[in-house]
């Protein structure tokens, strides 16, 4: 199922001159304690805080499973040449790896899994789809950083998607220290949505996926922020979940130290949130960066 119409645009960005920042009217948690996993007060702390970190959840086993398909896919030859394949820019190791539902089945079968899904049908309030997968690397000594964003920005402007009515998640495979590039957020920012400056380039992901350019806040919106809400870290050991409100700011640091750090990266969409044409951009990016095959996920 696809849907190619745009509703009107609530979030307009990519402008010529700076403007105010828009106060969100939209909820973080569209859902109830009776729809899933979640209790009410948990749904209360992310309403609020627009992250939810639940440490253990998942096994030992599992860490391990899901780590041998990290460096599975990251040594598959056959997708050096892949768009899916994003390496550093100075170093040629590989970043990202996309659409891993598409590339392994056991990664499919964990966006599907029970404890998975039930959680982010519960925050979004209907069924979902996958936006997004990805699986992503910071090696030691190397690992570049990702600079403050937030990423519903990028997809309301490069993608279409109306309304931020998606939730993502995080599951570390490695141990999360706050010295090793772990994600920073600004608890609470998820209520403010903050327009970016210039107009968005022609084939913009060819480069934003090594470092993002366009959709980036200034100094002074990140400064502003700051002092508003806050900077929290996302710590924690391997196997621990983030679920974080797609329109939060966060970002990481580059990481310095020997203790390499990645992790298994999912968005899920409401179906009733689908994206129709670019706000700011010329032309949709492509379907393994944003998907727009609509199908309720089961």
């Amino acid at each position: 199922m696809t849907i190619t119409t745009t509703a009107e645009d609530l979030f307009p960005t990519r402008l010529a001159t700076p403007s105010d920042f828009i106060e969100r009217t939209q909820p973080a948690v569209w859902g109830s304690a009776d729809d899933g996993p979640f209790s009410a007060s948990e749904l209360e702390a992310h309403e609020q805080r627009g992250f939810t970190i639940l440490d253990d959840f998942i096994s030992a086993e599992s860490v391990a499973l899901y780590s041998r398909e990290l460096d599975r896919l990251a040594g598959d030859e056959s997708l050096r040449d892949d768009p899916r394949m994003i390496t550093e820019r100075t170093t040629g190791t590989v970043r990202s790896v996309f659409e891993v539902e598409k590339l392994s089945d056991v990664l499919s079968a964990l966006a599907r899994d029970p404890q998975v899904i039930d959680r982010a049908r519960q925050i979004v309030g209907s069924d979902v789809y996958l936006h997004q997968t990805r699986i992503n690397y910071m090696p030691s000594f190397t690992g570049t950083g990702f600079y403050w964003h937030s990423d519903f920005e990028t997809w309301h402007a490069e993608d279409g998607m109306p309304i931020p009515r998606s939730v993502s998640l995080s599951i570390a495979l490695t141990d999360n220290y706050p010295y090793n590039g772990g994600l920073m957020v600004m608890p609470g920012s998820h209520r403010t949505f903050v327009p970016a400056v210039g107009e968005t380039p022609d084939n913009n992901h060819e480069q934003s996926l090594q470092s993002q350019e366009a959709g980036v806040p200034s100094h002074a919106a990140i400064t502003a922020m700051a002092e508003k809400y806050g900077i929290d870290q996302f710590t924690g050991a391997a196997g621990s979940a983030l679920w974080f409100d797609s329109n939060i700011m966060h970002g990481s640091g580059n990481n310095i130290t020997p203790y390499s750090r990645s992790n298994v990266f999912m968005v899920f969409n409401s179906v009733e949130n689908a994206l129709g044409d670019p706000y700011a951009a010329r032309s949709p990016r492509p379907m393994h960066i944003a998907n727009r095959d609509f199908t309720p996920l089961r």
